[in-house]
């Protein structure tokens, strides 16, 4: 009986050894990961230089699906989020033409400028892309760091007037093919008050501001996904650079 208790004692200081020894393995592994973090979450091991070529690779595959989402028949008439509405300077001469029995004319022109946007955004592609690679990006741990869209918002600041002097071109032709311009010019000659704003108003300036918003809008989104979906970061540099962050 005593060997037995004496065996069992044993066995059990010999279990609280094994136990003891692995809580201090494990104490120490959490330790030294505290010390050098290498988890999701953690940026400080990547360069200046790779989050920069992240944050424009993430731009420029965002920017293909966004334009490709909104280049498609009904890419902006049946979104509500882009969808290019009637001008507010234009609406109370719509108005006017509605009680004129024109309403069909008026709905005409805004179906014709969302056409015209799905029409031009295709050949946005490369004016984005050019703009995006010759983009500097400054402080881009900041934009990683930053807010989901933060890479968005940061493109939009510093590019978005060179893209809407290269694309306004591209939206003229198009608002001149789909006859929205000649539709729109009707609405100026012929609604009551429609001549006052005549000087007032640029429709192609209008429109290519819409599809451009648009656009970056459905950038911003892509982001998101780059940001936050493991499946969205197609490539190896945005999964080492997003999937660290």
């Amino acid at each position: 009986m005593k060997k037995l208790m004496r065996f069992l004692l044993t066995l059990a200081l010999a279990l609280c050894v094994c136990v003891c020894a692995a809580a201090q393995i494990n104490a120490n592994a959490n330790r030294k990961e505290a010390d050098n973090p290498s988890g999701p979450g953690d940026a400080s091991s990547l360069s200046d230089d790779e989050i920069a070529a992240a944050l424009k690779q993430a731009l420029e595959v965002g920017s293909t699906k966004a334009i490709a989402m909104a280049g498609r028949f009904d890419g902006f008439l049946n979104n509500e989020a882009i969808r290019i509405l009637l001008p507010t300077k234009l609406q109370s001469v719509g108005k006017a033409m509605r009680l004129l029995g024109e309403g069909d004319t008026v709905d005409d022109m805004e179906i014709g400028m969302n056409r015209a946007a799905e029409r031009a955004t295709p050949q946005a592609k490369q004016i984005f892309l050019d703009a995006i690679s010759k983009m500097t990006i400054a402080n881009p741990r900041h934009i990683l760091t930053g807010g989901v869209t933060a890479g968005t918002e940061y493109f939009e600041q510093n590019c978005s007037a060179d893209i809407t002097t290269a694309f306004t071109p591209i939206v003229h032709n198009a608002l001149q093919r789909g006859g929205v311009t000649k539709k729109y010019d009707h609405v100026i000659k012929t609604a009551p008050g429609g001549s006052a704003i005549a000087n007032e108003f640029d429709l192609d300036k209008y429109v290519a501001s819409k599809t451009l918003d648009g656009l970056f809008y459905l950038l911003g989104q892509e982001e998101i996904k780059i940001r936050t979906t493991p499946s969205a970061q197609t490539t190896p540099l945005l999964k080492e650079v997003f999937g660290s962050k």
